[in-house]
């Protein structure tokens, strides 16, 4: 049987788009749990901060089961541990019962996901298609985080329970598994002598490029995390000549990010994309510190219109940072990759409620956001600049 490279990407955007249905729904989510178990803020927003917990820890710990059992084998282990785990929350009761299950979810996506990603890298042909790819996947991604807040609203509409949207996620994933039992996938081959472990995979977290990367996707996703967990409380209580934008502000932010990562896949095709990732990271920064200076008025325009300018941050640094290695090391650095983005994504709102707890407010923590805008359009002008990773790329696409 040949193999499907068509049938390849299209199992991916799929994996991508139903675990983004759970993840980004847990905006819409957490305020049932806070009200149905009688919850604090902090303790509500367990729901976020365990799976992103156990995507990190599954991420440094298990990164080397893609290069060393295989994509095949390692994508069909995620896809069951994460359907099975969401499975049963149609027969869960207890917040800490839907804590563990998230726990394991979360594991089941590092596994998965480590294995899609390196996937991508088997069956692209050159960096410019990987990131092509990786803003096709990510496009898919946008969707199904429309998708899991939208169901959650019809759940809730007919007086279902909000956690029948876990169960809808472990349809999608069974299917999605005998795809991904039934097709061929390329052959991968390593080198002999290197032996393919955890050490390996902490080994490449001191490679500079593979750092550098990790370091500028863990302010980016501080960045957008900041959006999608705390601007529904930002924008609580506005009154002001907006007040209907303000109800639909996530949406429209999902929407355009998710519109924006099609968009990008022509983009790329036209501009070099180090200069196109500076250009904006400018008008993220520009969205943030114009809601500083202006405040919630402000915010209720700008802040879901950073959702355009974020659309192809993640993938296309992604992308670059797994187009540094040859394919055999794929799925290792995208295991470094994604514990960085996972921290970040639990760290992140985390520092800003810490932040809005001291001072009194949810604007603090969106200065503490701005100040990662800063830092991050600060790291990508450098990278436009001296091109550090501009030589690895080159080899990369001639081997």
């Amino acid at each position: 049987m040949a193999v499907n490279e068509r049938l390849l990407r299209v199992l991916t955007c799929m994996m991508f788009l139903m675990f983004a249905m759970t993840s980004d729904a847990v905006g819409s989510v957490i305020p049932k749990v806070i009200d149905e178990f009688h919850l604090s803020l902090k303790a509500g927003g367990t729901f976020h901060y365990a799976p992103m917990t156990a995507i990190a820890i599954g991420a440094i710990l298990l990164g080397f089961l893609a290069d060393s059992f295989g994509r095949k084998r390692t994508i069909i282990l995620g896809l069951l541990l994460y359907g099975c785990s969401s499975l049963l929350f149609a027969v869960g009761q207890s917040f800490y019962f839907f804590v563990a299950l998230l726990s394991l979810a979360g594991l089941g996506i590092s596994i998965f996901k480590i294995g899609a990603l390196a996937l991508v890298g088997d069956i692209s042909h050159s960096p410019r298609q990987h990131t092509a790819t990786m803003n096709l996947i990510e496009g898919f991604f946008g969707v199904g985080s429309i998708a899991g807040p939208a169901i959650v609203a019809v759940l809730l509409t007919y007086g279902l329970s909000w956690k029948w949207l876990y169960v809808v996620a472990a349809g999608i994933c069974f299917l999605l598994t005998l795809v991904a039992v039934s097709v061929r996938y390329p052959a991968t081959t390593h080198p002999p002598d290197e032996a393919v472990n955890l050490a390996r995979t902490v080994r490449m977290m001191r490679d500079p490029c593979a750092l550098g990367f990790s370091l500028l996707i863990m302010l980016y996703v501080a960045v957008e995390v900041a959006i999608y967990v705390w601007m529904p409380t930002f924008l609580l209580g506005y009154r002001g000549a907006h007040a209907w934008l303000a109800t639909y502000a996530l949406t429209i932010f999902f929407v355009l990010r998710a519109g924006g990562r099609f968009l990008g896949i022509w983009l790329l095709e036209q501009f070099h994309w180090s200069a196109v990732l500076a250009l904006l990271s400018f008008a993220i920064l520009a969205c943030f510190a114009g809601t500083m200076w202006a405040g919630v008025d402000a915010g209720v325009l700008l802040l879901p219109c950073s959702g355009l300018f974020m659309s192809m941050m993640y993938p296309t640094l992604n992308s670059k940072g797994i187009s540094c290695f040859p394919r055999f090391h794929h799925g290792a650095v995208a295991g470094v990759i994604l514990f960085f983005t996972a921290a970040a994504a639990a760290a992140g709102p985390l520092a800003m409620a810490a932040v809005s707890d001291a001072y009194g407010g949810a604007q603090y923590g969106f200065a503490l956001a701005t100040g990662f805008a800063a830092l991050l359009f600060a790291g990508l002008v450098y990278n436009w600049l001296a091109k550090p990773a501009e030589r690895r790329l080159e080899l990369a696409a001639n081997t």
